[in-house]
């Protein structure tokens, strides 16, 4: 297939091929994906809304429809659609991440660690699936899970600045003072800003 030279040629291909066969959710998801890229929401949402009645197996709709929620404030709305997004495709580790998020926003710790940990190992790359859960692992207090699962994610991507900023905070919880200054300097290097209080608790620990 030839490449639309841009998002309004690609929208009209989409058009074309739903005008050729209607009841193909798939064009009609692609549709409204790129009409959600212009920030054309409702008409996205109407899209996404009638791929789901073609093709009712089709879990990324879902998640585009908790995106949605989740744009206008409605975490319960977000939760509700992932969990039908992970009900049509058990193994699909943006729902689990999309709910393990959501559930760590609402205060459930045990939920979203549970539904975090199926992100991760259904896709063992999903980097902000494991910052998520070493967070909520963090908020939970438990200490040494949150230090080995931000590794894996630095390990996953040296730079990501989120992971160096929580290995900070879960080092200086763990008394490992030294390597609580080394991650939080990484990630300032990276452009992260370290909450000031973080920082003046490790100034003492500076050589």
């Amino acid at each position: 297939m030839q490449k639309a030279p841009n998002a309004e040629a690609y929208i009209e291909e989409q058009r074309r091929a739903i005008a050729s066969n209607p009841d193909c959710g798939t064009s009609h998801y692609n549709l409204a994906v790129a009409l959600l890229g212009q920030g054309k929401i409702e008409e996205g949402e109407k899209s996404l809304m009638t791929a789901i009645e073609c093709s009712p197996g089709l879990a990324e709709a879902y998640v585009q429809m908790g995106g949605i929620r989740l744009k206008r404030g409605d975490l319960d709305g977000c939760l509700d659609w992932n969990r039908r997004a992970v009900k049509m495709k058990p193994s699909f580790s943006e729902g689990w991440g999309n709910i393990g998020f959501v559930l760590l926003q609402q205060g459930d710790l045990e939920g979203a660690i549970t539904a975090l940990k199926k992100a991760t190992a259904f896709n063992f790359r999903f980097i902000q699936a494991f910052a998520t859960l070493a967070n909520a692992y963090l908020m939970n207090g438990q200490i040494k899970e949150s230090i080995e699962t931000n590794l894996k994610a630095i390990k996953l991507s040296p730079e990501f600045a989120v992971a160096h900023n929580n290995l900070a905070i879960a080092y200086l919880e763990d008394g490992q003072t030294a390597l609580a200054v080394e991650h939080a300097d990484k990630a300032m290097e990276l452009g992260y800003q370290v909450a000031p209080e973080i920082l003046k608790e490790l100034e003492p620990h500076r050589s």
